[in-house]
Parts: structure tokens; sequence; C-alpha cells
């Protein structure tokens, strides 16, 4: 009877020892998995291309600004411009002026890179807030030639992008990178009598897919240490 008794007992023992452990081994990998999708840092950057575009031409003019934030190979993104455009034409000259945003997800490929370097496939929805005008003489009024111009106001546009690029730790704290898209399914509200032509952050309405290229120089502000594979500044 007593030996029947000290066997369930350690039995008992063995089990609620066996059980604990689990538990402890359940919440730590919790706690590991959590602490892997808390984000590290934000990384903030420019466009150069458009900076290099709005200095070198006459036609264009405007500027963009990235972010960046990882939540572990994941990382969600937000992109904010201005775009202004001027365009002659034979008979006249086309304006458009703007705003644009995209916000996104990249999923990082370059996982274990202890710079934290990235090749990366994302996607992208781009919405835009513009206005345009189009300037033009007509020669065919019988009171001789005549200036006229027609223009959409508060024009609200959107669309899709798939990307993909690399991102490169060049010293601590600085990346460069470029970004390739490709643009698709544009859709522009409030069109009036002139067809929307350009729409910023887009670019021409009568392409799609539109394919797009961003050079980028970005600046990286951490929030806490990555541990393992995933660490660096």
């Amino acid at each position: 009877m007593l030996s029947t008794c000290n066997f369930f007992f350690s039995l008992l023992l063995a089990l609620v020892t066996t059980v604990s452990a689990f538990a402890q081994d359940k919440d730590k990998s919790a706690d590991t998995l959590k602490n892997k999708f808390l984000p590290t840092g934000i990384r903030l950057g420019t466009d150069v291309i458009s900076i290099i575009k709005s200095r070198m031409g006459n036609n264009f003019s405007g500027w963009e600004a990235n972010a960046d934030v990882d939540f572990y190979r994941y990382y969600a993104t937000l992109d904010y411009g201005n775009w202004s455009r001027h365009d002659v034409l034979t008979n006249g000259d086309y304006k458009n002026n703007g705003t644009y945003f995209r916000i996104g997800v990249d999923c990082n490929f370059l996982l274990k890179d202890p710079d934290r370097n990235m090749f990366f496939i994302g996607f992208r929805y781009g919405h835009s807030t513009f206005s345009e005008t189009v300037n033009y003489t007509d020669s065919a009024s019988n009171f001789g030639i005549i200036s006229k111009s027609i223009s959409n106001a508060g024009l609200q546009g959107h669309w899709g992008e798939l990307t993909t690029g690399l991102r490169v730790k060049i010293w601590p704290g600085f990346w460069m990178g470029y970004t390739a898209r490709m643009k698709f399914a544009p859709g522009v509200k409030g069109a009036g009598a002139l067809a929307p032509y350009d729409m910023p952050g887009y670019g021409l309405l009568s392409k799609a897919p539109y394919w797009g290229f961003n050079y980028q120089l970005f600046w990286r502000i951490p929030f806490r240490k990555a541990k393992g594979a995933l660490r660096g500044k």
C-alpha cells in the first residue's frame, strides 16, 4: 500500500514538474516571438532623383520624404511628396500641382544579415490630391486668335504598386538604396471637361502599368537594440 502511494505521488510530482516546465518554455517562446515583432527603429529619408530632376529640368519640380519602421522581417512604409509639372504644347502649355502619399509594407528576404541590409518585395497604396490646367490658343475662330483655358481643381486619385529594391548600410545610422515600382490601376475622381493627364505620384494616366524608380538616402533612429541576427544601428 505504501509503495503504491509512493508510486502515484512520484508520478504526480513528475507530471506537475513537466507541465510547469512546458508552461515556462511556452511563455518564454511567446515572449521571444513577441519581442521579435517589436520595432527597433525608424528610418527617415528622401528621394534623390526628385531633387536632381527639380534642379536640372524646367518642366518638373518636387520632392519626396520617406519613412519605414521594422516589425521583424516586415517594414511598414510611408511616403509623402509634392509634385508639379509644366509641359509646353504646340499652341499652349499644361500645368499641374499637387501632393501625394503612399502607404504599404515591405518583406525583407535578408533576415539574418547582422547589418540589417535589405532585399525586399512589397506593396503600396497611393493617393493623390491635385489640380491641373491647360492654356491654349484657338486660331480657328472668326474673331482671330483667342486664348482659352480648361482646368480641373481638387482632383482625387489613387493607384496600387508592386515594389522591390535594396537598402544597404553605408555606415552606422546612414543607409542608401533604391525602390523600383510597377504602378497599376490608376483612377481619378472629380474631373470636368479636361481629361486628367498627369497625376502627382503616379505619372501619365494614359500609361498603365507605369514604371517608377527612386534612389533614396535614409537616416536610422534606433528605438532599442535587437537580439540575435537582427542587430545593427
